[in-house]
This record gives structure tokens, sequence and C-alpha cells, in this order.
């Protein structure tokens, strides 16, 4: 049992977020579905929440009105293995209605935040002669290119 569970607040369509998530990552699943009952926020039979599976790891989804909004001070890290995946990952996350914020970063129709990076960002962050290069390519970017980050960590 996964202790830790990311638990997304959505002033509404939880299970239209959780069917797009599941559809984005290949062996995204719903798990359950649960409704408010008597005397809730929301009239009795409204979906409350949806629980899903991407990449094996947890996630729950609440239709639970405005009283809070999705800030981008939390976001989903999605580490990428070549530049297929985070072209993939990008299109499909930005797609009817994301957009593109900065340095990797984006924003899904939903308002949820998502940095889609390759799996060994670290490295261009590290100490090398070349950070300040690196550090210059990287915040003109909204979608990152590897062969372009990988260019400026060599100093070329």
């Amino acid at each position: 049992m996964q202790k830790i569970v990311p638990f997304i607040w959505l002033e509404k369509g939880a299970e239209e977020a959780a069917e797009f998530y599941c559809s984005v990552f290949k062996d995204g699943k719903i798990t359950s579905k649960s409704y408010y009952g008597e005397n809730a926020m929301m009239p009795k039979g409204t979906l409350m929440a949806v629980n899903f599976t991407i990449n094996g790891q947890d996630f729950s989804v609440l239709n639970g009105g405005p009283y809070y909004k999705i800030t981008p001070a939390i976001s989903f890290l999605i580490k990428c293995k070549n530049q297929e995946e985070i072209d993939y990952f990008w299109e499909k996350l930005t797609e009817n209605g994301g957009k593109e914020v900065q340095c990797g970063w984006l924003e899904d129709k939903f308002g949820v935040t998502w940095q889609v990076v390759p799996e060994n960002i670290d490295k261009y962050f590290c100490d090398t002669p070349n950070y300040k290069m690196v550090m210059d390519v990287l915040f003109k970017m909204k979608k990152l290119e590897i062969a372009v980050l990988e260019k400026a960590f060599k100093g070329e």
C-alpha cells in the first residue's frame, strides 16, 4: 500500500481528469470512484473522488467545489528517457487547453502543473564551467530539447 498519494482538488471535472491522465500514461487505470452522501457539500450521488494509477503511482482527484485553487507551487515531474518521450508527454499534456510555461514546465487543461524533463536533468545543473551557457539556453526554452541542452553543457 502506497503511504503517500497525490490528491488533486478540482472544482469539478474529476472523472474527466482521471480519464485524461489514464489515457496519457499508457498503463493508467481508474481503480475506484466514490460519491457524495447525505448532508455533504455537494448533492447526494454527485461524484466525489476518483482514484487511479499511472506508472504504478496511485492518485486521487476530487470534485471539491471552488474552495481551493491549484497552484504551480506543487507540480508533477516526469523524467523522460529521450526526446521522443518528452515530445509525447508535452503534446498530450498541452493539448485541448493546456499551456506551455517555461523550462520544461506546462499546465494541463485542468490547471495541474507538470515538468517534462530528461531523466538526467540534474547533470545540467551541476557545477560545470558551462553552467551559465546551459542556463541561458534553458531559460529560452518552453519544451526542453535534449540536444540543445547537451550542446550547451559541452560548451558548444
